[in-house]
């Protein structure tokens, strides 16, 4: 697995573990940073759905349709909202590598449809990622 896979792992960990125990994403970053040393990528990842979350989330409730953000698994919530946010806000990421990332992520971690799932999701949003960006305030230049 390269770095940036290993960042995005660590970086749904953390996802999840915010998630799942109602903890705040920076306060919970800041936390690991000082336990261990996180990959400089992971920390851009945590902090930019931490600054984007509302937005990230709305279009998460947009495009996955049938779903509510609380009923889907907490899994693929995570796995969504890093894909979302590298869609939207990583300049540096092409949208089939964000795609395509999730789509691992989610078929090493999640549900047996989660993989189908997450593809559906984030290939609509990256169809229109210059819109979305566009509404969400996103630059794509990183979301710093």
């Amino acid at each position: 697995m390269s770095a940036r896979g290993k960042a995005r792992k660590r970086a749904l960990d953390l996802l999840f573990e915010c998630d799942a125990r109602g903890l705040p994403l920076d306060a919970t970053l800041a936390d690991r940073a000082r336990e261990t040393a996180l990959n400089p990528y992971t920390v851009t990842l945590v902090e930019g759905v931490a600054a984007h979350q509302r937005h990230i989330d709305d279009v998460v409730s947009t495009h996955a349709e049938g779903w509510d953000l609380d009923r889907m698994p907490a899994v693929d919530r995570a796995v969504l909202r890093l894909g979302v946010y590298e869609l939207l806000y990583s300049a540096d990421v092409p949208p089939p590598v964000a795609v395509a990332e999730a789509v691992r992520l989610a078929t090493e971690l999640s549900t047996d449809a989660s993989p189908s799932f997450v593809n559906g999701v984030l290939s609509t949003v990256a169809l229109h990622r210059d819109e979305l960006a566009r509404n969400g305030g996103g630059s794509g230049s990183g979301g710093r």
